[in-house]
């Protein structure tokens, strides 16, 4: 198949018009919040502007101009830097803490979550390591390297997920895990393997609900949110007054209510309901259509990809940005538990959105060379 040279242009006009999104709702959200905080209603938009979008494109064109060939090349140190990233979250001087969790690097003059690129880097070692192996495996049509292939990834996942449990960060962990699965099962390697890996999360999620009451909880308000309505129960309970309140065509861009300190992370996990409310229906569906479209092309380079790396590496960013949307929409609307993980584009955080971009870059980067 020859080289298109030219990037997936409906991929493009579709991010641009979700950056648009995020840029439009978290000037109206975060307005009101930055005013209260920090005197000064644009301060939230400009971070995230000069903190997370600038460097993020910068970023994302850059992975996009470079030869695939280099990323595959860079992928097991990238990853390995960003182990190391991981582990310096817990040192006293540079690591900084949010709440009870400690993901945060601070380094004076930026601060930055290093599980938020553990998301691409570890999609990048993923698909450089797993198309090296399938290829050997394949080739060899041997057990017991489909074996050690095995071993070598449960290992991989198992140190990623001891790091994100120590901070916590569950739901990072949640959509690294199943992102991972998904490329894992994609390489054709035996349907065992992915029997297996089930299990395994399983018995690893049953344990670290164990380890942290506060995680049953909110699995017991999610299965009933009349339980704890003015506590865990809270964020989702207001949420959904923020989404029904919208109607069919929204109370208008910077009228609502709910954001005014009665939806906590209201420019974070919760930018969504909000984004309902001033929008109504028309515009929640527009922008799930938009996620929709992104899916659609996501798959479709993947599929069309014309080497095992490209071909895992667009499906893991793919999986990762839509996992990672649904889970935060099913959060919003009440079909799935709270995860406090964030609206791809469109939540404030500058990790996320460098991050973002950077696999947007490679995954236009991946389309020009189908």
């Amino acid at each position: 198949m020859k080289s298109s040279d030219r990037p997936d242009y409906l991929l493009t006009g579709v991010s641009f018009f979700l950056l648009m999104f995020g840029i439009m709702i978290l000037a109206s959200v975060s307005a009101a919040f930055s005013f209260n905080k920090f005197d000064d209603t644009a301060y939230l938009l400009r971070h995230q502007i000069f903190m997370g979008l600038i460097p993020g494109l910068i970023l994302g064109f850059i992975l996009y101009r470079t030869n695939l060939s280099i990323i595959r090349k860079w992928a097991p140190r990238l990853f390995l830097a960003n182990l190391v990233l991981l582990v310096a979250v817990f040192l006293p001087i540079i690591g900084s803490n949010f709440g009870t969790a400690s993901s945060w690097i601070d380094l004076g003059f930026v601060t930055f979550q290093p599980s938020e690129f553990l998301k691409l880097t570890f999609i990048l070692y993923l698909a450089a390591w797993l198309a090296s192996r399938t290829d050997k495996t394949v080739s060899m049509k041997n057990a017991p390297e489909f074996g050690r292939t095995f071993a070598a990834f449960i290992l991989a996942l198992a140190l990623v997920s001891l790091l994100l449990i120590l901070q916590p960060d569950i739901g990072t962990l949640g959509i690294i895990a199943v992102t991972a699965v998904a490329m894992y099962f994609s390489t054709s390697l035996p349907l065992v393997h992915t029997a297996i890996i089930f299990l395994i999360g399983g018995i690893g999620l049953y344990s670290v609900i164990k380890i942290s009451p506060y995680r049953l909880n909110r699995l017991l308000v999610f299965l009933n949110p009349e339980i704890d309505p003015m506590g865990i129960g809270y964020q989702v309970k207001q949420a959904l007054i923020a989404i029904g309140s919208g109607g069919m065509a929204g109370v208008g861009l910077g009228l609502s209510i709910q954001k005014h300190g009665f939806l906590p992370q209201s420019v974070s996990d919760s930018i969504f309901a909000v984004f309902s409310e001033e929008t109504g229906f028309i515009g929640a569906f527009f922008l799930i259509f938009l996620f929709l479209v992104f899916a659609w092309r996501g798959f479709k380079i993947a599929k069309e990809s014309r080497d095992k790396f490209s071909q895992l590496t667009a499906m893991g960013i793919t999986v990762w940005i839509i996992g990672q949307t649904f889970v935060n929409i099913g959060a919003m609307i009440g079909v799935l538990p709270l995860t406090g993980i964030p609206l791809p584009f469109i939540s404030y955080g500058g990790s996320a959105l460098v991050a973002e971009l950077m696999g947007l870059g490679i995954l236009l980067n991946i389309s020009k060379e189908t």
